[in-house]
């Protein structure tokens, strides 16, 4: 048994209702030994007083409980979203307003490439940069020859150039869902979610799965990890081929390292029945810091995208209707097998058809299989109605709710994708809480920047980008959005019994703050500097 540290702090704020807040905490084995003043932790024998910490704020290690492991990774591709952002390092890259701004950053970035290197760009959304689409036409005047993928931020479209669509030949004829076209009826370089999308990657060697199986990238994300106070993520869509698994066990069992990881079997990978059985493989191999056996389901697309699937009126620019990334007759299947084999769910559902279509599965199976406390996830779940939100809760589901839309998109979701009435109860936090539903609140990175506080302050402010309230209604509390990236977020993983907590008996994660954030304005939530972690007792400074 190792010896006793107790940690000074200027105030530690544990998320419990009978210690709310405390100056020290002993730490023993990597767990939590007692709370409380100095005088009343060391009743338990002789300890080390370790005052590096002494004038900062102690919070239970955020919880994301929606992001993915290639949010260290993807910063081998060229940036070239709309908002500005800061990479694992600590490196400010400069958003992009324009279609020119875009096109001149990978020329930038081409002339540095081998020949026969592609190219692969990320972070690229349309719905900024005005009416028009870009196409391959405009990928085509940074080179006509070598192959260009640029990644949309959400993630689930890409645009190419006309040597992609080559390489992967795609002609005019070929029925692929999501190939969009031309007023000609050519491709005209955008591929819609995964159908669409992975044939060019393939051929033009693109593989997420190679930003989150080396060590260097995971040691990146571990670093965006530790900048955002996080010591629990996701990795929600990893397919765990027996390679990748064997390298996670490595890496995240170094010392060093400064997360425990959760990964979600992507459900999309292999048949049914395989899938139940690597679930509960995989379980049987979980570490304390590598959680394994929950699964991915992809049932819609991307609102931003026009590929998630909305009930009626729609999209409010008279888009079609997305696409389904698994039919609804399908989905009930794998629903059923995973619920029979107990395994725990986490469903992405973007739009309110989405959602619909997922509770009538999740209905139909739990009327034939019990399953006490599950806790399935709905994820996203950015349009449910009070209604699906009541069967959430009649059902036993939590909602983690996609908050950081609201400032990211929010104003072209009130303008274009879903209007103004609707876009005021996206990512209904509020109702959610008053109806009793778990709730954890989330970034989805790379998809929108690692970062709980940020994702508090947009659900307990829900300001846009251009500073609107959007939906004031629905707005929360800064000790609600708290719990939700703490209890919340580790609740709807099962693991509340160990983290999201300072308490007696739980693990010593800690989000090491520089000021309070329930002192500080609402306002000013996102802007609580993060000093470091600290992961089952061990400190990890970002510095």
């Amino acid at each position: 048994m190792s010896g006793i540290t107790v940690f000074a702090a200027r105030n530690i704020l544990t998320m419990t209702r009978h210690k709310p807040e405390a100056t020290h905490v002993a730490v023993r084995d990597g767990h939590i030994l007692a709370v409380g003043s100095l005088e009343g932790v060391s009743g338990w024998g002789p300890y080390e007083l370790d005052t590096s910490l002494q004038d900062k704020v102690l919070m239970p290690g955020f919880v994301e409980g929606h992001c993915h492991l290639p949010a260290g990774g993807i910063w081998r591709y060229t940036y070239t979203g709309y908002h500005d952002r800061i990479d694992p390092d600590g490196t400010h890259w400069d958003g992009i307003g324009t279609i020119e701004g875009v096109i001149a950053r990978m020329k930038e970035q081409e002339a540095k490439l081998a020949a026969d290197e592609p190219l692969i760009a990320w972070g690229f959304d349309p719905i900024f940069l005005g009416d028009r689409r870009p196409d391959r036409h405009d990928l085509d005047q940074v080179s006509p020859s070598r192959p260009i993928i640029m990644i949309h931020s959400n993630f689930h479209v890409l645009t190419v150039n006309t040597a992609a669509l080559e390489l992967a030949n795609y002609s005019d004829d070929l029925d692929i869902e999501g190939i969009v076209r031309d007023e000609d009826g050519a491709p005209n370089g955008e591929l819609q979610e995964m159908a669409a999308m992975f044939p060019v990657m393939r051929r033009a060697n693109v593989d997420f799965r190679d930003l989150a199986r080396y060590r260097p990238e995971l040691l990146a994300f571990g670093k965006a990890c530790k900048r955002a106070g996080v010591t629990t993520a996701t990795d929600l869509f990893n397919s765990l081929p027996e390679e990748d698994l064997q390298t996670l066990l490595k890496v995240t069992a170094e010392p060093d390292f400064p997360a425990r990881i959760v990964p979600a079997l992507n459900s999309l990978s292999a048949p049914p029945d395989d899938i139940v059985a690597r679930a509960l493989e995989l379980r049987n191999q979980s570490t304390a810091k590598l959680r394994l056996g929950q699964v991915k389901l992809m049932t819609d697309g991307s609102i931003q995208a026009f590929t998630g699937r909305l009930l009626s009126p729609g999209y409010y620019n008279g888009a079609p209707n997305g696409i389904w990334n698994i039919a609804p007759e399908q989905l009930d299947v794998l629903v059923e097998k995973l619920i029979a084999a107990g395994i725990h769910m986490h469903i992405h559902t973007n739009g309110d058809e989405a959602t619909e279509v997922t509770l009538d599965a999740m209905e139909k199976a739990l009327r034939v299989h019990n399953q006490p406390d599950h806790r399935h996830v709905l994820q996203h779940v950015q349009m449910a109605n009070p209604a699906q939100f009541a069967r959430m809760k009649a059902l036993g589901l939590c909602a983690n709710l996609f908050a950081n839309h609201l400032f990211y998109f929010g104003d072209q979701h009130a303008a274009i994708t879903m209007g103004p009435d609707r876009a005021r109860r996206m990512n209904a936090c509020r109702t959610a809480l008053d109806l009793g539903v778990p709730l954890a609140i989330h970034s989805d990175a790379p998809v929108t920047p690692l970062g709980p506080l940020t994702t508090a302050w947009a659900a307990v402010n829900r300001l846009t980008g251009s500073g609107e309230v959007l939906g004031a209604a629905e707005c929360i509390t800064v000790a609600e959005a708290l719990h939700a990236i703490t209890l919340g977020a580790a609740y709807t993983l099962h693991l509340d019994d160990e983290i999201g907590s300072i308490e007696v008996g739980k693990r010593a994660d800690f989000a090491v703050l520089d000021e309070d954030p329930t002192k500080v304005d609402p306002k000013a939530l996102k802007d609580v500097p993060v000093w470091g972690t600290v992961l089952g007792g061990a400190v990890h400074p970002v510095g």
